[in-house]
């Protein structure tokens, strides 16, 4: 057997509102959770909490957790809030990404699972125009 079929792979679900981040770090089915953490755990301002520097010490919290359980590397989903709001991402997603290959795993693919609607409600009323 070759030492890549024996690597344990997860997949990292980093939700990055402009509210909060939450990174959720699951089997690679996503059924079973291995770890995960939000803004609120890492900073004590509110304000703070979807802040690059948040985002980075959540990172290295959940790395240290699911190298402990074996995983190497990750395929990262990044979410943004989606729906009538925003579609990309806030500011912790990148930060999130970094963090999580500086601390040792190896970063698969990364891809955007914002939820687009293919025309639902109605918009909020000030479009940005």
């Amino acid at each position: 057997m070759s030492e890549t079929q024996d690597d344990k792979w997860g997949v990292a679900h980093v939700h990055a509102s402009f509210n909060n981040t939450i990174i959720t770090i699951t089997d690679e089915t996503g059924a079973e959770t291995l770890a995960k953490s939000s803004g609120g755990t890492v900073v004590k301002q509110n304000r703070d909490e979807a802040s690059p520097y948040a985002a980075m010490q959540m990172a290295e919290v959940v790395a240290e957790e699911v190298q402990a359980q074996g995983v190497e590397g990750v395929h990262v989903r990044v979410r943004g809030p989606g729906g009538n709001q925003q579609t990309n991402p806030g500011p912790g997603a990148q930060a999130t990404i970094r963090a999580l290959a500086r601390a040792g795993l190896e970063i698969g693919r990364i891809e955007d699972v914002t939820p687009i609607p293919h025309d639902g409600t109605r918009g909020p009323k000030n479009a940005g125009f």
